[in-house]
């Protein structure tokens, strides 16, 4: 295995394999309806803005990549979900 398949990015997008489809519409469309509160949208923005001074702690750090990772598994659930309605619309 090469190091672009053994990442995480890389581990999940074979786990959701966000380019199939095959879920339910019921299931597809819950999915599509996940998304991170306002709270969570505001908290992100403060520490990207902390992210671009350079001003960020570890703890502030780790909390941002936490929010990066669970966007990046949204997204590809998402993009399952996209492809899973499109193939039930056909």
């Amino acid at each position: 295995m090469n190091s672009v398949t053994t990442t995480e990015a890389g581990i999940l997008s074979r786990l959701i394999q966000p380019g199939t489809g095959g879920w339910d519409k019921a299931a597809a469309t819950a999915i599509l309806s996940f998304s991170f509160s306002a709270d969570d949208r505001e908290r992100m923005l403060v520490l990207l803005e902390k992210a671009k001074a350079a001003a960020l702690d570890e703890a502030e750090q780790n909390e941002l990549t936490s929010f990066q990772k669970a966007g990046r598994t949204l997204e590809l659930m998402k993009a399952r979900a996209r492809i899973s309605l499109q193939q039930a619309a056909a």
